[in-house]
């Protein structure tokens, strides 16, 4: 039995539980590691930014890869563009506005 099969079948209309799901879990997990690489470049992005753009990152990615899923097919081909269109901005607009430059501390500073 093929279990990602079984696991994908649950939809909330055109999307997968599962590969929402783990969309979010998988930046659960890298956004420790993603906060300090962006850290080194004197750039901070709390959790929750992480979280608010996990969707719109996945898009980009899935464009980039010429990927097919429902989301893509509903942007690029449906009559609902506008409502995905502003869902994807508010939800990047989210995740951008907690983002924050780090100053760089001198010794003159401390």
């Amino acid at each position: 039995m093929d279990y990602i099969t079984l696991l994908r079948q649950y939809r909330i209309g055109p999307f997968t539980i599962f590969d929402t799901a783990l969309a979010y879990a998988g930046i659960l997990i890298l956004s420790p590691l993603l906060t300090k690489l962006f850290f080194l470049v004197r750039i901070k992005i709390p959790l929750t930014s992480w979280l608010w753009l996990t969707m719109p990152l996945s898009v980009i990615f899935h464009i980039i890869f010429r990927q097919d899923t429902p989301l893509i097919r509903i942007l690029f081909n449906s009559d609902e563009f506008y409502i995905a269109a502003v869902v994807l901005l508010f939800m990047t607009y989210m995740g951008l506005r907690g983002i924050r430059r780090v100053q760089r501390v001198t010794t003159d500073q401390v």
